[in-house]
């Protein structure tokens, strides 16, 4: 089969490069699909292609990554309820699990929107809908996401307060967050925290720069999409008014969290 190379395939049709359609397809990035390509795990219409470039339909052509078709069309939502120990990764050399061993009954190509580390549980979010993932994902699109935070030694006052006014990480100071239902137990502190921003580990060093260290943590809500009574290891497709609403977020006064 002859890879098309150019825009002009038939009336009406809207061909674009191989790469790209895996990106939009939610495969993975532009530079992830190109390698994928070039390594020879892309099949159209059963034949092999080797070439980024190539010019193809998604909506006429049959295009496979590792042999599994991609879902082009049908855009997915899912909520996940993430265990602890598994990697937000397609797979890992140590065999250790991931998530995607728990959402293998999807069918289609998704990527997380945001991850979270292998000991945080909690709501995580897949889609093949990349516009979706990099509007939530993006801080100036004010999706603000909440955890449930456990930490040892006993936070006081003075440090909580911190958190909400801002601490100085070692790439800058975070964003106004929002402290919520602190419960002091022995040495232990237990809090809800509700921010936008999403940088690795965030909470993680958030709580240690105040001066503790987060021994449980999950992830409650991500904007309206609560976690809710969803099973751990469970899934749920998001509901019409859930994606709607994190594209419309409640937006808050001069850029910081919103108000208790």
């Amino acid at each position: 089969m002859a890879a098309r190379h150019g825009p002009k395939h038939g009336p009406g049709r809207r061909p674009r490069e191989l790469e790209r359609i895996l990106s939009k397809a939610g495969a993975g990035s532009r530079t992830q699909a190109r390698t994928w390509i070039e390594a020879g795990r892309v099949t159209v219409n059963g034949v092999r292609i080797v070439d980024p470039d190539a010019w193809f339909d998604p909506e006429r052509d049959r295009i496979a990554l590792d042999g599994r078709l991609l879902a082009l069309e049908k855009k997915l939502y899912v909520a996940l309820h993430k265990p602890r120990g598994y990697l937000t990764t397609r797979t890992d050399p140590d065999g250790r699990p991931t998530v995607y061993q728990l959402i293998a009954d999807l069918g289609a190509w998704v990527v997380p929107v945001g991850r979270l580390d292998a000991q945080t549980s909690g709501l995580l979010l897949f889609t093949n809908d990349t516009q979706f993932a990099e509007h939530v994902t993006n801080p100036r699109s004010h999706v603000d996401k909440i955890y449930r935070v456990e930490a040892t030694p006993r936070l006081s006052a003075e440090s909580l307060a911190s958190l909400e006014t801002g601490v100085e990480l070692s790439d800058g100071m975070t964003l106004p967050a929002v402290v919520m239902h602190v419960v002091h137990r022995g040495r232990a502190t237990s809090f809800d925290l509700r921010f936008r921003e999403g940088r690795n580990r965030q909470v993680r060093r958030m709580v240690r720069a105040a001066g503790s260290k987060v021994t449980k943590l999950a992830r409650l809500a991500i904007g309206s999409v609560k976690l809710g009574e969803l099973a751990s290891g469970a899934h749920r497709p998001l509901t019409t008014r859930e994606v709607s609403a994190l594209y419309a977020p409640r937006r808050s006064e001069e850029g910081g969290a919103p108000r208790r």
